[in-house]
């Protein structure tokens, strides 16, 4: 039997996190209810990948009882302790305010190659995009500007001794894998995939050989890992492809990201852009620096990244949707063209 079974059972999993747990809650004497709910549970004969929620009670000492969400996120194979320790680093350079915040790391187990951590409470921004919260979005984007501005200002010295320097070519499943399978699965595909997936790791190349500097980059930033946790409060989670790169990767993943989910679901293309212009204006703001050609070149870049991943999902992707894919190609070969 796989071992990650053993996180889907109550008795365990309550045997697990009062040892676990109860520590770092000082006012806290013991665990109420559980309710188990799988996110992703990927299991095979040895291997797994499972993002698991357990729902509890804690019981307070002279409080009444409070809920809590605990996530364990698991892999057999990828580094999962990275995650603990991104989100430990962070905490521990402020990103543990109320205003701007991350969810709250709580222990590593390195039998299961999993980590636990306190989730955060509220709605994410594509639920306001889904809903038509033409309000929300824009205070949201807002938010998630000064958040992103104040993880890219943060000293990386520290970081290097967990996180490494990785490029869009290394991004799983990489360079080689993508286009390996892209050839077996869509051929017709290939040849346009090779030039773009070439140009865009050739820019972020030259940009990275020409500076020493690199950047805390969250690796993933689009409107589902948003959440909106209050009034004037934000969080930001999943933190599994943290990394030190450039940080216009995170500007052009959110801004392509954002403008994606946001294409059939808003009828307002004059909103999507100016809302995707307010982003980058206060972006800059809170970052102090300047939006020059370069930096424009960068995200642009990186937007085109973010539109590729989401076409060889849908390429190579189990949903296997290529038609899904053809638009997505011919405005990255637009963009390009007009870059060269």
């Amino acid at each position: 039997m796989n071992k990650i079974t053993k996180l889907f059972d109550q008795n365990f999993v309550r045997e697990l996190l009062t040892k676990e747990i109860i520590p770092l809650y000082p006012d806290v004497s013991g665990i109420g209810e559980i309710e188990i709910v799988y996110h992703k549970k990927n299991v095979w004969e040895t291997t797994y990948h499972v993002v698991v929620e357990y729902k509890i009670i804690l019981a307070r000492i002279g409080a009444p009882p409070e809920p809590i969400n605990i996530f364990c996120t698991a892999h057999s194979s990828e580094p999962r302790e990275k995650v603990y320790k991104s989100l430990s680093f962070l905490h521990e350079h402020d990103f543990d305010s109320v205003d701007l915040t991350v969810p709250r790391p709580l222990f590593y187990s390195e039998y299961f190659n999993a980590t636990f951590y306190q989730g955060v409470v509220g709605h994410n921004l594509y639920h306001y995009i889904r809903d038509n919260n033409y309000g929300e979005i824009e205070k949201i984007v807002g938010m998630c500007a000064a958040w992103f501005a104040k993880l890219h200002t943060l000293p990386v010295d520290k970081a290097k001794n967990f996180l490494d320097e990785v490029r869009v070519s290394q991004v799983v499943p990489g360079y080689e894998y993508v286009l390996k399978k892209i050839k077996e699965r869509q051929p017709a595909f290939l040849d346009q995939a090779t030039v773009i997936f070439d140009h865009i790791k050739d820019q972020e190349k030259e940009f990275l050989y020409s500076t020493k500097e690199r950047w805390l980059v969250h690796g993933d930033a689009h409107p589902e890992n948003i959440i909106k946790t209050g009034t004037g409060k934000l969080a930001v989670i999943d933190f599994t492809d943290l990394c030190l790169s450039d940080f216009a990767r995170d500007l052009g993943a959110f801004t392509q990201q954002f403008e994606y989910m946001c294409i059939n679901k808003l009828d307002d293309q004059l909103f999507i852009a100016q809302v995707k212009n307010i982003f980058l204006d206060k972006y800059r703001e809170y970052a102090n620096i300047k939006m020059d050609s370069t930096l424009e070149k960068r995200i642009e870049n990186y937007f085109n990244w973010s539109a590729f991943r989401t076409a060889i999902f849908f390429i190579i992707g189990h949903i296997n949707k290529p038609h899904r894919a053809e638009p997505l190609i011919s405005k990255i070969l637009e963009h390009i063209t007009h870059s060269t």
